[in-house]
């Protein structure tokens, strides 16, 4: 018999995952130094997760409210299998309810407030999962 329910799928991934998200945190390269410092600094009202995991992969950055994860592609994402896992990885996200956003690191390092601005207007495109209410609903008997 199964017990407990944890939370969303999302956010149980296993430790051994979130010890290596831990480690990524570490060791993030430039552009992904760069876009975290910026997410932080420039996106109002968004909240990112860096290295975040998510079941047996780990996400450069996600925004969970919006549902958008953000890939900072390096090189070596165009040699070898790599584009073809990306696109796995990338459909297990949109399986899961997640909108994609790959991008280069060049075009990080190059066009720092491009990304950002872009990055920002697909989350207004997308909007939040839940809107924000006006406030308790009536009480019983009370007039809307």
């Amino acid at each position: 018999m199964k017990r407990g329910g944890g939370g969303p799928r999302i956010l149980r991934a296993p430790i051994k995952q979130v010890k290596r998200a831990r480690k990524l945190r570490r060791e993030m390269s430039l552009p992904e130094v760069l876009l975290w410092d910026a997410l932080r600094k420039q996106s109002p009202g968004l909240r990112f997760r860096r290295q975040f995991p998510s079941g047996r992969m780990t996400v450069d950055f996600a925004c969970l409210s919006h549902r958008i994860i953000i890939e900072v592609d390096g090189e070596q994402h165009g040699y070898g299998d790599q584009p073809r896992r990306d696109v796995v990885r990338d459909a297990i996200m949109t399986r899961e309810g997640f909108t994609v956003m790959r991008i280069a690191a060049r075009d990080v390092l190059k066009n720092l407030d491009g990304v950002i601005a872009g990055i920002v207007a697909r989350c207004s495109e997308v909007g939040p999962l839940h809107q924000p209410t006006a406030g308790p609903p009536p009480r019983a008997g009370e007039d809307l």
